[in-house]
């Protein structure tokens, strides 16, 4: 029995070891820069010869990745050893990631003789993208621009967001960068959401602080890779200026799909047509009307060619005024865009004004839409038909408006006269009207008396004499001298009850009353006026005490012990400057 069990074992063993399929999909590592190439390797490996491979490789959803390479190899031996034929086929897939973060790459699949193998999934991290072009020779004052875009690959004249990041290690450095200059290009259109400036993130790429300086809008208008070039900015300082620019990316355009209909030019989107008179007055035969062509949506709308009125012999048309309405969306620039054409009709009857056949591409269901020709029809009156459709009071007021508008005479100038309604006297007008004179009145009196008063006070206070300008603005800083040891014994509360944010809050009242008593609005003139009164060291120490203070209020972590020994600088310095 145990000879038996002991055959069925080996015989399983080799069937096992006769027919084996192994399949394994790797990265060449796991962690990449934003510009590193990804690197897939594929491993079918099939022992035994009557294993066949009925499929191709089946590939993951790699649409985060943009598939610029590709390539494989197939090697087949025979084990010498158990005269096996081993067959072992080599994918190598080249990617490039469209994205930072953590991307998460799926199950290849193969069938081999009817049965599905696949691999295990696993996860590769992109850090940020971030080119630094160094802005001064000194490390701790570099500041670098970073153009950040999630979305590169798009259709042809579909939007993508770019956000304009700024970098550095000095956070004083952050609110110099002004005169930002979006990216100009042929190949793209280019249209700026905002440039309100976010609040400073202090835990940056590399722990840099950084802040978003602006965000826009690139439509790019042909296929293919278009590469956005950088944008600049200049950082302003005291003694000079500098220009410094951010990374170029580079875009995966799609063409648009086959089958547009012949009417379609370049609008991306979701839009609709309506054409209608503008004014309100009957159409008149060879006389002009207004008529508006209005595109609304969402999409390349400033963009993209509107569609015009047709051309006809029942009337003549004119080049319109165009009027633009829009603002930034979620996939494009939405609102509408009015075309207001000057159109005359030729002949009185029916005639009928048409537009352009207009269609668009929807990116979201990935379709043409087709919304053809819009109509107005409009009936236009032949001149007598006008005037026959006239009420008697409408002829009678144009006729008496037309004479007093034409006729002058000698003594009265007719053509300010028109026919308006009789009005009628309002008696409660003429009640508050006479309040208010009266109201006016009492308070002239009151005004009198109060002057009268003030004049014999005048004359029995004397007169106080008047010292030099060094004793008077010594009595107004006496005056208005504050008692910091009360704020002292405030921000000590406060650091013991960690109300961090009211404790800085506090400390710039009082730097704001120190300044006050010596009349400097701001901490430069104040460090000045140090400077030439207390001595170069106590305007030096000031100077350190500001860049402590920010230091501690944009720190993320705040500890006691910090606080405390600033705490105490503070009542240092502050109580020498008010000596």
């Amino acid at each position: 029995m145990k000879d038996r069990l002991i055959y069925i074992l080996l015989t399983f063993a080799s069937v096992i070891a006769y027919g084996q399929v192994n399949l394994s999909l790797d990265a060449d590592k796991t962690e990449y820069a934003g510009k590193d190439i990804v690197n897939l390797t594929i491993v079918l490996e099939l022992n035994g010869s009557d294993l066949v491979q009925q499929t191709g490789f089946q590939l993951p959803d790699l649409s985060k990745f943009n598939i610029i390479g590709s390539g494989s190899v197939t090697n087949t031996v025979i084990d010498p050893a158990t005269n096996t034929l081993i067959t072992q086929k080599v994918s190598r897939i080249a990617l490039e990631p469209k994205k930072k973060g953590k991307i998460k790459i799926g199950s290849v699949l193969v069938t081999v003789n009817n049965k599905i193998y696949k691999t295990e999934p696993f996860d590769v991290n992109i850090r940020e993208i971030i080119e630094k072009r160094s802005l001064a020779a000194n490390n701790s004052n570099e500041v670098y621009l970073n153009m950040e875009i999630e979305d590169r690959e798009i259709y042809q004249d579909q939007p993508t967001i770019a956000i304009l990041k700024v970098y550095s290690r000095n956070m004083d450095n952050l609110r110099k960068v002004k005169n930002i200059r979006l990216p100009q290009q042929n190949n793209i259109n280019v249209h700026p959401i905002n440039f309100n400036k976010s609040e400073i993130d202090p835990s940056g790429y590399g722990n840099m602080p950084s802040q978003i300086l602006a965000m826009f809008m690139i439509f790019p208008n042909e296929a293919g890779y278009v590469e956005v070039p950088a944008v600049s900015a200049s950082v302003n300082s005291y003694s000079n200026k500098n220009k410094i620019s951010s990374n170029k990316i580079k875009l995966n355009v799609k063409r648009l799909p086959e089958g547009a209909p012949d009417c379609f030019k370049n609008a991306v989107g979701n839009f609709t047509v309506s054409v209608y008179h503008a004014a309100k007055e009957k159409a008149e035969a060879k006389k002009p009307l207004n008529v508006v062509v209005k595109v609304s949506g969402e999409g390349n709308l400033p963009d993209m060619e509107l569609p015009k009125i047709a051309a006809s012999p029942d009337y003549e048309v004119f080049a319109p005024k165009i009027t633009t309405k829009v603002s930034p969306g979620t996939s494009g620039m939405k609102g509408e865009i009015l075309a207001n054409y000057v159109v005359i009709p030729k002949k009185s009857g029916t005639i009928s004004i048409k537009t352009e056949q207009f269609a668009f591409f929807d990116p979201e269901s990935r379709e043409y839409v087709d919304l053809g020709q819009k109509v107005l029809a409009l009936d236009a009156l032949s001149h007598d038909q006008v005037l026959e459709a006239r009420t008697t009071v409408e002829k009678v007021n144009e006729y008496t408006n037309n004479l007093l508008e034409t006729v002058n005479t000698p003594v009265l100038k007719t053509t300010s006269l028109k026919v308006k309604e009789k009005s009628k006297f309002h008696w409660n007008i003429l009640l508050v009207n006479i309040a208010i004179l009266l109201g006016l009145f009492v308070v002239y009196l009151l005004f009198r008396t109060w002057q009268k008063k003030r004049a014999l006070v005048r004359e029995t206070v004397p007169s106080k004499p008047l010292g030099s300008v060094a004793e008077t603005e010594k009595e107004i800083r006496e005056l208005m001298k504050t008692d910091i040891n009360d704020y002292f014994g405030y921000l000590e509360n406060l650091k013991d009850h960690s109300e961090y944010e009211k404790f800085f809050a506090t400390l710039e009242d009082l730097d704001q009353e120190v300044r006050n008593q010596y009349f400097k609005g701001s901490v430069a003139e104040f460090k000045t006026f140090l400077e030439k009164h207390k001595g170069s060291a106590l305007a030096e120490e000031y100077g350190m005490l500001q860049q402590k203070v920010q230091i501690e209020k944009y720190s993320p972590v705040k500890s006691q012990e910090g606080l405390e020994e600033l705490l105490k600088t503070i009542v240092n310095l502050y109580s020498q400057i008010s000596k």
